[in-house]
């Protein structure tokens, strides 16, 4: 469920996107539509499409079996897959007016799908309360706005954390980083490291092609990474980044070009406090779980540096309602259950992100018994009354931006460019990908 989630889009979903305006308003008709409220009994199919694992899948086929006990006249036609296809295959059935009542998302795709006018706007029945988000923090469900309209419900959220070996700030003496450190703390703190390991251990992971290390550095300085469908960091921001991660390169707080290059993809098991080579990773909290499955040392989740304000509650992932589906009343009460109740909530865990609904994630966090979940969940809650309000969703072309930026930061590591040219180059090529 990582949050790495630009792992779901393909290279094809673009083109096949391409192909969905026209179609889907041809199927859709209105919003409103003629569906009978949640309280009919005339039997309804709803079909439901999802990406993820074996044991995602049981956990969302055991919740929709919950909430057809409810409603005996309520079944399901549920898919699933793999990360990989899983937007070819949701194009090409938008595009041909058979988009699946109720599917998975995530925010490098809803922006596009919103403005396709894919998914159906659940302001009113948020208004009518047909869609209960009173328990959720209001950045939250906030960040599934697009241009006014609520295009999906978020299914848990996440937030940026560096996660770092515990154990080895033990064994040299050093501090363990603390929420509120700044950026250059971190670096000094990585020098360290450095020094104290003999130069085994490089002190942090560079960051600087992480667009959500960028986005965050920017908050916290009143900025923003994206203005309406346009880039909003400047050349000169993006220049102090580059050259913020040469200098620490430079003072051996950070590893050299191609040990930072295994980690740039967002695998979990190429981390650096997985590979034990640096003391950090900056991944998204909730991966605290998963990273320490791969390591035998103890590791712990901070904030990024800087301003915890700069962070927000981010939406692991959303569900949404087809415009096209001719049961929208019943599909948004499903996903209504889905994200409040207690019981979806303790089958789910983390899975899909820390539970929306605050209630039911205290009583899963209550309930839990793993240590290392725990630390996790703690770490996000107690964190949740510092964040920011929360930015727009990525605009369209979120995906290839995030691209653009590991390949033009790659580029300074490297040193095949200055941070000038970089910064210059990304953004031509970032604005054009926004267009």
């Amino acid at each position: 469920m990582h949050r790495a989630a630009s792992s779901h889009v393909t290279s094809r979903r673009t083109l096949l996107l391409g192909a969905l305006s026209l179609p889907v308003l041809a199927a859709c008709g209105t919003d409103s539509g003629n569906q009978p409220e949640p309280e009919s009994t005339a039997p309804v199919e709803l079909s439901v499409f999802w990406w993820g694992s074996e044991s995602r899948a049981k956990a969302t086929e055991e919740a929709l079996k919950l909430y057809t006990a409810k409603y005996p006249f309520v079944t399901f036609k549920t898919t699933w897959q793999g990360n990989q296809g899983y937007y070819d295959k949701l194009a090409t059935l938008a595009a041909g007016g058979n988009a699946p009542d109720i599917f998975q998302i995530d925010d490098g795709a809803l922006s596009e799908y919103a403005e396709r006018n894919v998914t159906l706007d659940l302001t009113s029945y948020k208004e009518k309360n047909k869609l209960d988000v009173s328990k959720f923090p209001e950045s939250l469900w906030k960040y599934a706005e697009v241009d006014g309209k609520l295009a999906g419900v978020p299914t848990g959220e996440n937030t940026p954390g560096m996660i770092y070996d515990k154990q080895l700030c033990q064994e040299l003496g050093v501090p363990e980083p603390k929420t509120g450190m700044s950026w250059e703390e971190l670096i000094a703190w990585g020098e360290q490291v450095y020094t104290k390991s003999g130069g085994k251990v490089l002190g942090t992971m560079d960051p600087s092609a992480d667009y959500k290390a960028l986005w965050v550095w920017l908050r916290q300085q009143g900025k923003e990474l994206y203005g309406k469908k346009a880039m909003a960091v400047s050349k000169e921001d993006l220049i102090k980044w580059f050259d913020l991660w040469k200098g620490a390169r430079d003072r051996k707080a950070a590893p050299t070009a191609d040990i930072i290059h295994e980690a740039n993809a967002g695998d979990v098991t190429k981390q650096l406090v997985v590979t034990g080579k640096a003391a950090t990773s900056f991944l998204w909290a909730n991966q605290l779980s998963d990273t320490q499955k791969l390591t035998k040392r103890t590791l712990g989740v901070v904030a990024y540096p800087g301003d915890p304000k700069g962070q927000w509650a981010r939406a692991a992932m959303y569900f949404s309602v087809a415009r096209s589906s001719e049961r929208k009343d019943r599909a948004v009460d499903v996903i209504n259950f889905l994200v409040n109740s207690p019981e979806v909530g303790k089958l789910w865990g983390a899975d899909r992100g820390l539970s929306s609904n605050m209630d039911v994630r205290k009583g899963v966090a209550d309930g839990l018994t793993d240590k290392v979940t725990k630390e996790a969940f703690a770490f996000e809650t107690d964190l949740a009354s510092k964040f920011g309000q929360a930015p727009p969703v990525p605009p369209k072309g979120h995906v290839k931006v995030r691209q653009l930026l590991t390949t033009h930061a790659e580029s300074v590591q490297y040193g095949k460019a200055t941070s000038a040219e970089a910064a210059e180059a990304f953004l031509k090529e970032a604005d054009a990908a926004l267009k």
